[in-house]
C-alpha cells in the first residue's frame, strides 16, 4: 500500500493532480520540461505508465550539447530512476525500453544514456542501485544495433553475473572452512534462515555491517531461539589477514574462509562490492540478494513476529 501512495505522489508531481490546464513546474531543472498527465488518469498505475511511456517526450534526444549540462540531463534522469523503481515491474521495463528507444536517436546521447544506467543502478557505491532494473537494462541495450559488439560482449558478462543468486532461485552451494579446520557447505547449514555475509579484513563497512548485526534485537532473538545462524565467508587468499580478523567477528557465527577460492575463481557470488548480504530460506533459496542489513533485519522481524 506504501509503495501505490508514493508512486501516486510522484505521478502528481509528474502531472495533473486536478486540473489537467494547470501550468507545471518542472522537478527536474529549468531546462527540462516535465510531461503533464492527464487528469482523467486517476489510476496510479494508468498514471505510472503515462509516465513511464511519456517522460522523455519533451527531451530532444539529438542535442549532444545536453549531455554536457548535468544539471538538466542527468537531474532528470535521477528524478526518472527514482520514478520507475516504484513501478512494477512490467511498467519499469516498457519504460527502460522506451527510453533507450528513444536515446537511439544519436550515437553520443545512447551511449550517454547507458553510461547513466550504469551509474545509477548498477555502481556498488550509488544509493539508487537496482539489479533488476539493471538486468533489462543489459538485455534492452544488448538486442539494440546501437551497442557495438565490444560493449555486448561486456554487458553478457554483467548479465550472466547478475543473474546469479537472483531472489527466488536456488543459492549457489560452496565449501567453507572454518579456523579449526572443519569443513561444511552451505548446503550443510540446517536454520530457517541464514545470513551469508561476505567480508574482507580491514573494510570498514564490513565492520559498521558486524556491529549493526550484533546490536539487532530480532537476529539475537532468532539466534537464540535457533531459526537463523549467520556464516560469515572470507572470499579472499591472505590466510594471515583473516586469522589477525578473526577475534572481531562474533565466536556464535559460522567464520569460514574458501579454501579453493572457487567463489572467487569461479565468481559463484557477484562481489564487486564488499561487504555483501544475502538472506537465504531453509531450502536454500534466496530471499533477498545483496541487502543492506536493514532490509534484511526488516524481513526477520517481520518473520519474527509471526
Amino acid at each position: 500500500m506504501a509503495k501505490i501512495f508514493c508512486l501516486l505522489a510522484l505521478c502528481c508531481l509528474a502531472g495533473a493532480c486536478g486540473s489537467g490546464n494547470e501550468k507545471k513546474q518542472t522537478t527536474a531543472s529549468k531546462n527540462f520540461q516535465m510531461i503533464e498527465v492527464p487528469s482523467i488518469l486517476d489510476n496510479p498505475d494508468d498514471r505510472a505508465a503515462y509516465i513511464g511511456k511519456n517522460y522523455w517526450r519533451n527531451f530532444d534526444f539529438t542535442d549532444t550539447s545536453l549531455i554536457g549540462k548535468p544539471e538538466t540531463t542527468e537531474q532528470a534522469f535521477a528524478d526518472y530512476v527514482h520514478i520507475i523503481e516504484h513501478m512494477n515491474a512490467e511498467t519499469a521495463a516498457a519504460s527502460i525500453k522506451t527510453t533507450l528507444s528513444k536515446a537511439e536517436a544519436d550515437t553520443a546521447m545512447y551511449a550517454h544514456f547507458l553510461d547513466l544506467f550504469e551509474k545509477y543502478l548498477y555502481d556498488p557505491n550509488s544509493p539508487m542501485r537496482n539489479e533488476t532494473l539493471y538486468i533489462t537494462v543489459l538485455r534492452v541495450a544488448i538486442g539494440s544495433p546501437k551497442t557495438s559488439e565490444a560493449e555486448k560482449t561486456r554487458m553478457r558478462y554483467r548479465l550472466d553475473l547478475a543473474q546469479r543468486n537472483r531472489p527466488e532461485m536456488p543459492a549457489t552451494d560452496f565449501a567453507y572452512t572454518l579456523a579449526s579446520g572443519k569443513t561444511g557447505t552451505l548446503y550443510d547449514i540446517d536454520a530457517e534462515y541464514l545470513i551469508l555475509f561476505f567480508n574482507n579484513p580491514g573494510c570498514h563497512a564490513c565492520q559498521e555491517t558486524i556491529d549493526q548485526i550484533n546490536d539487532s534485537e530480532t537476529v539475537r532473538k532468532m539466534i537464540g531461539d535457533k531459526r537463523l545462524k549467520v556464516l560469515s565467508m572470507y572470499p579472499d587468499e591472505d590466510m594471515k589477514a583473516w586469522k589477525e580478523y578473526l577475534p572481531t567477528l562474533p565466536t556464535h557465527w559460522l567464520n569460514g574462509y574458501d579454501a579453493s577460492q572457487q567463489i572467487k575463481n569461479e565468481e559463484l557470488y557477484d562481489l564487486r562490492a564488499i561487504p555483501t548480504l544475502y538472506l537465504i530460506d531453509r531450502k536454500k533459496f534466496v530471499i533477498l540478494k545483496d541487502a543492506p542489513f536493514g532490509e534484511i533485519e526488516h524481513y526477520l522481524t517481520q518473520k519474527a513476529e509471526k
